[in-house]
């Protein structure tokens, strides 16, 4: 008889649909991405404005510019991951190639003699996070995947865990999954794997053994993600007398994210009867989300601006499905009707970011150049998962609160103009979003870049580079098995601008 995926809402579970702090952490966090000029000068422009991805920083900005333009930038991105696990170390390194930033700005300059100089309207889409990246962690471990199954399946009855008479392999994994939670599917996958077996081989049966027999494990993990997290930014700002400046955003979020992965684990001893095993995990969200800024620039002197925003929470609605497979030696005959076109689907939810606070200050020295500094508040101990009337939510949050700190960002840009081209460099840190930063480190970053202003029109080259040390986890829940990532990314883009 031939089979079809079988699609199912699962209720029971959150571990499954990654819905715990790396899901936090990866929608609040926004990689400098934008213009070339803007990632040229490590994105210190809140007191600057003048350019389309700015108004990211500080919604005012707009009102600084002198024409209407618009501007599109196209990006290479690149990524090292340098992963250890166990006692070796594996490179492994990924390209893609996108349009990163499209917008315009319209400036209206006022015809009377009040106070309001001009208005300017604007529009930009940045991605604000590119997910596409691929770490390959290869090593031996004392921490097999049969941990796994165990951690799951202890306490749960032995009789769900059995196909019944007539029952395909696949339909069970879905029924388990959305009655009886994810737990219990975990420990229906390790079981007809044949990784773990009972105590007692009766259906009251809540203890499990394993399998596999060793000392040390040799293990093979790829994890492969794609997808993007972008920013659409509708603004208002207007210049009020000569010398302040005063604006509001509004941005649309979406959200496309998969993430792959492909586990293998041999090495076992001679006489163990689970003599390889295969785990393999398939994670697909997207959504959308909403979040506004408010923001103000004022100029002191004819050199000094300072300038001050306000960034709301973003609150986003996320769906999540699954699917996995799994195989070893042991394994009944059926278990590939297990595989990735079973798809465990999950109702919506949602996650509050913290909101950011940002203050800049500049040094502007005519037309020969200038010199910008942003630095950033962020609570992120202040995000939420939602809706926090659910259980697993609650305790995550608990989780979150006491696991996560404040966020201090500093952002340092500097400009030199020789006639039409313009000399660009930019400094920018993060700290770790941990209390603890053994969990992830501090980003470091700096940039570099040039341009030339044709005068209706200018084209710009930036290059970034940001390292990051990540403790990067197998697995949502179950056992703690990471590999230890320095990451480094590399941006290089190319820009166009036209004033009209």
């Amino acid at each position: 008889m031939k089979r079809i995926s079988t699609f199912i809402m699962v209720l029971a579970c959150t571990f499954a649909s990654a819905q715990t702090i790396d899901d936090v952490l990866r929608y609040s966090s926004e990689n400098l991405q934008g213009t070339a000029r803007f990632q040229a000068m490590g994105g210190a422009f809140g007191a600057l404005g003048g350019d389309l991805s700015a108004l990211n920083i500080n919604p005012a900005g707009s009102a600084v510019f002198n024409f209407s333009e618009i501007g599109i930038t196209v990006s290479n991105y690149h990524t090292s991951n340098d992963a250890l696990f166990g006692n070796t170390l594996t490179n492994t390194t990924s390209n893609s190639l996108d349009f990163n930033q499209v917008g315009g700005v319209f400036v209206f300059n006022s015809s009377n003699d009040g106070p309001w100089k001009k208005i300017a309207l604007a529009f930009n889409y940045d991605m604000v996070q590119n997910f596409d990246n691929e770490f390959i962690a290869s090593g031996n471990t004392s921490i097999g995947v049969d941990n796994y199954f165990l951690n799951f399946a202890q306490g749960e009855p032995l009789g769900p865990l059995r196909t019944q008479e007539g029952e395909f392999i696949e339909d069970a994994y879905l029924d388990i999954g959305a009655n009886l939670g994810y737990s219990a599917q975990q420990a229906f996958l390790g079981f007809q794997a044949g990784i773990i077996e009972p105590v007692d081989d009766n259906d009251q049966n809540t203890s499990y053994f394993s399998n596999a027999q060793y000392a040390n494990v040799n293990q093979r993990y790829l994890q492969n993600t794609s997808g993007y997290n972008s920013k659409f930014t509708l603004n208002f700002a207007g210049q009020y007398e000569d010398n302040l400046y005063l604006g509001a955003t509004v941005n649309f979020h979406n959200v496309l994210y998969d993430r792959i992965s492909y586990l293998d684990e041999d090495g076992y001893d001679a006489e163990s009867p689970v003599q390889f095993t295969s785990f393999d995990n398939f994670l697909h969200t997207e959504g959308y989300g909403f979040s506004f800024s408010l923001g103000a620039i004022a100029k002191l002197n004819q050199s000094i601006r300072v300038g001050g925003s306000y960034q709301s929470p973003t609150w986003y609605t996320l769906t999540d499905d699954t699917s996995q497979r799994i195989n070893s030696n042991l394994a009944v005959p059926d278990i590939d009707f297990i595989n990735f076109g079973i798809v465990n689907l999950y109702d919506e939810y949602r996650i509050k970011t913290p909101e950011k606070f940002t203050g800049s200050v500049a040094l502007v020295f005519g037309q020969d150049g200038l010199i910008s500094l942003d630095y950033s508040y962020q609570d992120m101990s202040k995000a939420e998962l939602r809706p926090t009337s659910d259980p697993s939510f609650t305790a995550e949050n608990d989780f979150i609160a006491s696991t996560l700190g404040a966020v201090n960002s500093y952002r340092l840009g500097g400009e030199y103009r020789i006639e039409e081209v313009s000399l660009r460099a930019g400094y920018r840190f993060e700290e770790s979003p941990y209390a603890d930063s053994d969990f992830v480190g501090d980003l470091n970053g700096f940039s570099a870049g040039i341009g030339y202003n044709f005068g209706a029109s200018r084209l710009d080259l930036a290059y970034s580079r940001t390292e990051q040390d990540v403790n990067s986890y197998f697995f949502d829940g179950g056992i703690n098995s990471a590999a230890l990532i320095n990451r480094i990314n590399t941006n290089i883009a190319l820009g166009y601008t036209l004033k009209f």
